[in-house]
């Protein structure tokens, strides 16, 4: 901007013809200028967001995966549970019934 009003200010002196016509072109020049600035600041808008949406979409990804693993825990931890007491219910019924009592063979032989 400042570039601008100084060049502006030193054109004007010569002549309004030469004046106007390298206004005009330097006017088409800041012109694109700032075009391709609002071209390269909308690109970098569009990869902000999109990098934003594919953070937050990974966000989400992990959160899951994450509830999904505390699920898979408990429901380990339930089934290691179970598993005891059937164990312990297993052990009992051996230990109730005659046919899975160890014989002493000490004790017959005498």
């Amino acid at each position: 901007m400042i570039k601008k009003n100084c060049v502006h200010r030193m054109t004007t002196k010569l002549s309004p013809r030469v004046a106007a016509l390298h206004s005009k072109k330097e006017d088409e020049y800041f012109t694109m200028s700032s075009e391709d600035g609002d071209m390269e600041n909308q690109a970098e808008l569009e990869e902000k967001t999109r990098l934003i949406n594919q953070v937050l979409e990974l966000q989400h990804t992990l959160e899951d995966l994450s509830a999904r693993v505390d699920a898979v825990k408990e429901e380990n931890l339930k089934l290691k549970s179970e598993n005891q007491v059937l164990g312990q219910y297993i052990e009992n019924l051996m230990s109730a019934s005659s046919v899975f009592q160890t014989t002493d063979t000490k004790s017959k032989r005498k």
